[in-house]
């Protein structure tokens, strides 16, 4: 969406003080209205002015108070928390910075130049919520991330757009976060829209087909279908052009009232009659009624669904509903992104319904809710660093520079300016995006946005050089035409994607592009008709031109994963493109690689984690290794799928020593550091989400070249649940629950020990420790795991499969490695250099314990020692505490199990345990609460002094472990942070 809906934005706008608008007005535009002003602010340089706009704008007019003053609230160079950088100011409010401020001189005219620099500064205020950029003739205001911005021309601002200007920024406001309440509402009132308009669009989808199929039962169902998905095509570019001022307002009213008075003329003809004739309006043009002939295939005479026969009622009522909402202030590309998404995945369900098929509720389920539409955050990070990387990298060749258009820096000819402008467009224009797995088109839109303000910026620097406003002409439909691509499997893909992109690029009196030759249906994947039949596709047939020149400058996009492909389809990709191409991820990056990028190209897409560490992807992996240059961890992009995401970048044929390691954060993309390659080779897998301090960490731990494997075997235990008692055998069960890292706590229930007499894996062996097999990942207070094992003193147990059994060599003492695989470290090491930071369900089997390093002959002795003194302790406050619980239970006859509250009494306090008890409808005299809180205080004493030494025992093992590793006392710093 954009940084706010206009309803919301208006709402606002309409509570400021009107007399106290109006006056500052009148202020502004004194100042920045002014001519000479003006003229001496081109003029000036970045350092000369910065301090004086503060003044000028912040002080003069929206309100601040800047230091030195006393109570200042806003201030000139303001140093970062972490290194000694700077803002150029900051809008301090209760002695923490709401706002950092970044200037620079007229002469930068791309204020996208500086977004990084300046997110960098936030990122350093933990209480930052806003970031204001400008270079004195524009300002852009963003909240929280740079996903959405406003951006105010300074010089030329209307006062309507100063009422905005002043909402966002004026003290008043900023200090009582009315931004981010604006924010939040449109938030809020989008959801709630996209919630409506898809539940009265869907309601509309659904009759007309049922409708459609009773009135024509001689045509196919699944024709019908798409015929039906076409017509609300129409209709939605319809609802959208009367709200646009593209058609005369309230076109689908006036048809409908028409129609009512032809009834009433005792004229009547069918509804959709009068629809297609005004679609004939929109494909040839009506001047009489003021409609262009916007054309571009969507309006083209369609025999089938010109001649078939539709409901008048249904037709009425859902047209009048949804011509209802407001097309130009309500709904944006990005909700209608998420409708179209949602149509497709309907429109899968129903054509599995017509054919036959068995439907997977579980993924309808997850794709009714719109999760596979990328959101803008994600394609205009993409898009930035694919097409925007070649952009940067075009200016820096042909040497094009902000500066050498500022007036005062006008040394060079406009001729030779002029040339290098021309050359640049020029480029721009023959530029090729390819999505090969397009969907509604989200990315296409974003590729389009981006090009688009590129263009902006060349008439920006021709308007300084000629002192005048210029613009380049119909760029939408050059862009369309010439620069984006994109192939979908699905029909109604390619016709939604063709959608979007006219509802976001048509004007008033402009033909609609055909976009038939750049937006097509196949099998991107797929080129032989015995395979993949009609949706074959070949590459080079369908964009002849732009193989000519090598193949596109970029492909971007989020392909589809996890598809059940029949065993021919997957043997044809395997066979194609790499091992383990039957999993469409793997054959999408194989096919942009061998087929669809030039040398040099640019790639961008957003993939399962997976892609990084699992060993199916092993190959694909090792193909691209040399020429991947950044790795995103963006974890859980969409709530409903369980996969977490990256995003990863290559150069085709630009090979490079290291690769960028960043992670995604509330919106913000953070870049960590470099990461050479070689440790690809070190530690497996595509290490990401990690500092350059941790990796000095994880190289150092690694270099031990000596891992659990060596000296142990791991395996899981018994599969023998459904023998399992509550009441009868005469073998005790543990299952993972039961083991902790004090030890065994409970048991999962009874066996006869004869059943499982033959499997070895069902017992403990001697010099063994226990481990849950289900490794926990926690969240708070900062992302982590626990690996939870146990040293079993009493090995006359059986254990089932959630356990998993470590086996130690006579050379090594199973109570060793129950204390290092406890320690903070090693679940430190194992969640960044083995788990490559997933949010995933992680087995502790022996894909994880094989890559644990583990130093060669040390001194075991102390950790036994520190082992024996642990369990001892814990022995010591078992007995305290289950004495005290025996009393509980035997006092108030609770029966065998006490509440998990109280089985932890020691932890509470009095008045605590007083209310647990209270749960249980048990309540104390005055006379009984006083002699139970002496005993519970007397007993708390004992348990708490034992527990305090356990905790001071563990911190002195996670220092073993830190030394037996050669940690320094700073590395330990950044483990423990």
């Amino acid at each position: 969406m954009a940084l706010f809906q206009k309803t919301v934005l208006v709402k606002y706008t309409n509570q400021i003080n009107k007399e106290l608008l109006s006056e500052k007005w009148e202020l502004y535009k004194a100042h920045f209205h002014n001519p000479q002003i003006q003229e001496n602010i081109y003029n000036s340089k970045e350092e000369q002015y910065q301090e004086g706009f503060l003044r000028d704008l912040f002080v003069n007019i929206l309100g601040y108070t800047l230091n030195p003053a006393d109570n200042f609230n806003l201030t000139t160079e303001y140093k970062n928390i972490k290194d000694s950088k700077k803002a150029d100011g900051a809008i301090i409010i209760n002695q923490k910075v709401r706002a950092i401020i970044e200037l620079k001189g007229t002469n930068t005219t791309d204020l996208s130049k500086i977004e990084a620099q300046a997110f960098g500064y936030k990122n350093n205020q933990p209480d930052c919520t806003y970031v204001i950029t400008s270079n004195f003739e524009k300002l852009r205001f963003y909240i929280d991330n740079a996903v959405d911005f406003l951006e105010f021309n300074l010089f030329n601002l209307s006062e309507n757009d100063f009422k905005n200007l002043f909402l966002c920024l004026a003290f008043q406001n900023i200090s009582q976060d009315i931004p981010k309440k604006i924010k939040q509402e449109s938030v809020s009132q989008e959801e709630a829209i996209t919630k409506k308009l898809y539940k009265d669009y869907s309601a509309f989808k659904q009759t007309l087909f049922v409708s459609l199929c009773q009135l024509n039962p001689d045509i196919d169902q699944l024709i019908l279908f798409k015929k039906s998905q076409k017509l609300l095509d129409r209709f939605l570019f319809l609802f959208f052009a009367e709200d646009s001022y593209l058609l005369p307002s309230n076109s689908v009213r006036t048809i409908l009232n028409q129609w009512d008075k032809l009834k009433e003329l005792d004229a009547y003809i069918p509804l959709y009659e009068r629809f297609k004739q005004f679609f004939g309006y929109l494909n040839n043009g009506n001047k009489e009624k003021e409609i262009f002939a916007y054309n571009g295939g969507l309006f083209k005479p369609d025999e089938i669904l010109d001649q078939l026969q539709i409901d008048d009622n249904l037709l009425y009522q859902n047209t009048k509903k949804l011509s209802e909402y407001d097309f130009n202030s309500e709904i944006d590309v990005n909700i209608l992104g998420h409708i179209f998404e949602n149509s497709l995945n309907e429109l899968d369900e129903i054509q599995a319904q017509i054919q036959g098929q068995t439907i997977d509720k579980a993924q309808t389920k997850r794709k009714k809710d719109g999760v596979f539409y990328t959101p803008k955050y994600i394609t205009k990070y993409i898009v930035e660093n694919t097409i925007g990387k070649l952009c940067d990298q075009k200016k820096q060749e042909i040497q094009l520079n902000d500066e050498d258009f500022a007036k005062s820096k006008q040394k060079k000819t406009k001729e030779q300016l002029l040339t290098k402008l021309k050359t640049y467009r020029e480029w721009l224009l023959q530029l090729t995006i390819i999505d090969p797995a397009c969907g509604s088109g989200a990315f296409l839109n974003e590729a389009l946005n981006f090009l688009i303000a590129e263009h902006q910026y060349l008439d920006e620097l021709e308007g300084k050089l000629f002192g005048a406003s210029i613009t380049f002409q119909n760029v939408e439909n050059s862009i369309l035409e010439n620069n984006l691509f994109g192939v979908d499997l699905n029909e109604e893909s390619v016709e939604i994607a063709k959608l979007s992109l006219w509802l976001r690029t048509a004007q008033r009196g402009r033909k609609l592009n055909d976009l038939s030759a750049n937006i097509k249906c196949g099998n991107s994947l797929i080129s032989d008709p015995e395979v993949a039949g009609e949706k074959a596709f070949d590459w080079q047939k369908a964009f002849p031109k732009v193989f000519e020149k090598g193949g596109f400058d970029v492909v971007i996009g989020n392909p589809p994963y996890g598809a059940k492909l029949d065993k021919e389809t997957q043997n044809y990709l395997t066979k194609k493109y790499i091992q383990g191409g039957g999993e469409t991820v793997i054959s999408f990056t194989k096919l942009a690689y061998d087929f669809l990028l030039k040398e040099g190209g640019e790639f961008g897409f957003i993939i399962p984690k997976s892609f990084s560490f699992a060993s199916n992807y092993k190959a694909i992996r090792e193909f691209i290794l040399n020429d991947i240059y950044k790795i995103i961890d963006c974890k859980k992009v969409w709530k409903e799928v369980l996969l977490e995401q990256i995003i990863f970048f290559f150069s085709k044929g630009k090979n490079t020593e290291s690769f960028i390691s960043g992670i995604l954060k509330d919106k913000d993309f953070i870049e960590l550091g470099n990461i050479s390659k070689e440790t690809f080779n070190s530690f497996g897998f595509f290490l990401n989400g990690v500092t350059s301090q941790e990796l000095e960490i994880g190289n150092k731990i690694n270099k031990c070249d000596f891992y659990i494997k060596d000296i142990a075997t791991n395996s899981r235990g018994g599969i023998f649940q459904k023998y399992i008692s509550d009441r009868e055998g005469n073998l005790k069960v543990l299952g993972g629950a039961e083991i902790q890292r004090e030890g065994i706590v409970g048991i999962k229930g009874l066996i006869d020990e004869t059943i499982i007499k033959n499997d070895e894996k069902s017992f403990i062996k001697e010099n063994s420790i226990l481990v849950q097999n289900i490794v926990a990942h926690i969240e708070n207070p900062i992302e982590h795991i626990k690996i939870t094992a146990c040293f079993p003193e009493d090995r006359n147990f059986a254990i089932v499969d959630t356990i998993n059994q470590i086996t130690f060599n006579e050379n090594y003492n199973a109570k060793t490695f129950w204390l290092i695989f406890n320690s903070k470290l090693i679940n430190w090491y194992t969640y960044r250099f083995i788990l490559a930071k997933a949010i995933r369900t992680i087995h502790f089997d022996n894909s994880i314990t094989n890559r644990i390093p583990i130093p060669k002959n040390f001194n075991q002795q102390p950790f036994v020692e520190k082992a024996d003194k642990m369990l001892s302790l814990h022995k010591e406050l078992r007995e305290v505490s289950d004495k005290f619980s025996r009393m509980v239970v035997r006092k108030f006859e609770l029966g065998d199990n006490l509440p998990k509250k109280l089985q932890t009494w020691y932890e509470l306090s009095f008045k605590e345990f007083v209310k647990e008890l209270g749960k249980l409808k048990i309540k104390l005299s005055l006379s009984q609460e006083a002699e139970w809180e002496d005993y519970f205080l007397q007993e708390q004493k004992k348990a708490q002094q034992i527990a305090t030494q356990i905790t001071q025992t563990d911190k002195e093992i996670d220092q073993m472990v830190y030394k037996l590793y050669n940690l320094t006392e700073e590395e330990i710093k950044i483990v423990e942070s």
